[in-house]
């Protein structure tokens, strides 16, 4: 039995009918999405999802200073979600990951969906500390944590996660930036930057991790196939 994986960080200014198209088209088992905005009647993601069969949990995490919308991380799965928890891993520019207990057949999944805070790619002690308190909330076992950790993989926070969980994609294809305006004071004029991850406890065993083509959001969504089979039940 295998599972498609899905992460993606929408945009919460983000392309509403290409994301729907993408999602809808891709039909993922589990998806962890950042910048939900389930306040927003246009962009109604977690509505077209829940239309669409799936179950799910989110966890708001900041407000949009322009328009006062929320921002919030969720995660879908075709599977029951049977409990779920929010962590807050930092007070000061506040961030929090938000975990689902996804049951599939007899096997509980821990499954994490994250979204750090945005550093412009430089060295920063409130992301490290938010990246250290996810890493004291995680199993060892039965683990997936994905998101936009806003972090390149030559930076503390990616090497911090790398040293307790898997990183499913050695590759490290650029995920970040489809459009300019999604970073103004960046102003990335490519995709040229890693930002995006999936992470699994080293007892899953995962196989074609992928970066997919949407221009839906300023990031693209990146995916990976989890072999159910090889898990300890």
């Amino acid at each position: 039995m295998q599972l498609k994986i899905l992460s993606w960080n929408i945009w919460y200014d983000g392309h509403f009918d290409e994301i729907c198209k993408f999602l809808a088209s891709f039909n993922a088992d589990i998806i962890g999405l950042q910048e939900v905005v389930p306040d927003d009647p246009a962009r109604d993601t977690i509505g077209f999802l829940k239309k669409l069969g799936y179950h799910y949990v989110f966890a708001p995490v900041k407000t949009i200073k322009k328009d006062g919308r929320t921002m919030s991380n969720a995660i879908f799965s075709k599977y029951p979600i049977i409990n779920s928890e929010t962590y807050v891993l930092s007070k000061t520019s506040s961030r929090n990951a938000l975990r689902a207990d996804i049951k599939i057949r007899e096997i509980v999944l821990n499954v994490f969906n994250t979204h750090l805070l945005h550093t412009h790619q430089q060295p920063s002690e409130i992301q490290e500390l938010q990246i250290d308190n996810l890493i004291k909330v995680l199993p060892k076992e039965k683990t997936i944590v994905m998101g936009d950790f806003n972090a390149t993989p030559e930076s503390n926070t990616i090497k911090k996660m790398g040293g307790i969980l898997k990183n499913t994609d050695p590759g490290l294809i650029p995920t970040w930036s489809v459009y300019p305006e999604g970073c103004p004071v960046c102003n990335p004029e490519k995709i040229d930057i890693r930002l995006d991850y999936i992470f699994v406890s080293t007892d899953i065993k995962t196989n074609l991790p992928k970066v997919e083509n949407s221009k839906g959001s300023d990031h693209l969504p990146i995916s990976i196939i989890i072999e159910m089979i090889d898990l300890p039940k």
